[in-house]
């Protein structure tokens, strides 16, 4: 391997190109999804593990008072090694487990009546916004940036 080629491998340029498949909406009743990383390469290289997460973006307030917390809401780590060469496409399937954190008005709003209604004017009053993200991340042996894909997903 000559010298541009190993410094290209660690920065990950023409290295390992990660696609994420997922379902665009998932269950809020669901405990876990199923998915598929798909792998290609334009140069041999060493896959030593893969994991894939589950996140949400909580956002409350307006303008200056805006907050945003990530909160992880499930994980899996993948440790099958492999080396993948050039044409060559590796699928890797997964499931993973996870948990929905419900925010105190969610949790009003689920009751219904008048405390639901409490959550539904609670939530508004604070602009409590969620964004879902499934990412995938595949620890590549030459490489010091490893590679990555991520999906929005809604949760419904």
């Amino acid at each position: 391997m000559g010298f541009f080629q190993s410094i290209k491998n660690k920065l990950g340029i023409g290295g390992v190109s990660v696609e994420l498949r997922v379902p665009m909406q998932i269950s809020k009743d669901s405990d876990a999804v199923d998915g598929v990383i798909v792998l290609t390469t334009k140069s041999e290289q060493e896959i030593v593990s893969s994991s894939v997460k589950l996140y949400e973006d909580f956002e409350t307030g307006r303008g200056d008072e805006k907050k945003k917390k990530t909160f992880e809401l499930g994980t899996v780590k993948l440790t099958e090694s492999f080396v993948i060469r050039p044409g060559e496409t590796k699928e890797i399937a997964f499931r993973l487990p996870f948990s929905i954190l419900k925010s105190d008005n969610d949790e009003l709003k689920e009751k219904g009546g008048a405390l639901g209604a409490i959550g539904k004017l609670g939530a508004f009053a604070s602009n409590e916004k969620s964004s879902y993200f499934i990412e995938a991340e595949v620890d590549v042996k030459s490489a010091a940036l490893d590679p990555s894909a991520k999906k929005e997903v809604k949760i419904i």
